[in-house]
């Protein structure tokens, strides 16, 4: 199973392994309280998209697919895919992020790309 939460939430038993999946780190979150297994930078946003979207928040439906884009067609990003889908086919995985808004935010959409593409 794969899951999202935001990094800021404490660790729970349920979350198996925690793996950021922002290209920078979270503000006052120490790597002691953050718990992670790992940090997937190459699967988050390219530089130039996150700069593109934290310039035009509302315009979140372009981000998402300018990210699936990047997601399909990125060959490092297909790599760390293929690696979040083998973990999660042997147990819990839950993708960290630092964003406030839990509703439109890069996990997310990895998420939601994880779940059309392949079988998790």
């Amino acid at each position: 199973m794969i899951q999202i939460k935001r990094i800021y939430e404490e660790k729970a038993p349920e979350d198996g392994q925690r793996i950021l999946v922002d290209r920078l780190w979270p503000r006052g979150m120490s790597k002691k309280r953050a718990q992670l297994d790992e940090w997937m930078k190459d699967i988050a946003p390219s530089p130039s998209l996150r700069q593109f979207y934290h310039q035009h928040r509302e315009d979140f439906t372009a981000f998402k697919s300018a990210y699936e884009r990047e997601l399909a067609e990125d060959s490092e990003k297909q790599q760390a895919l293929e690696e979040l889908v083998q973990r999660a086919r042997n147990g819990n995985v839950t993708l960290l992020y630092s964003s406030k808004n839990t509703a439109t935010n890069n996990a997310k959409v990895l998420l939601e790309f994880l779940h059309a593409h392949y079988d998790v």
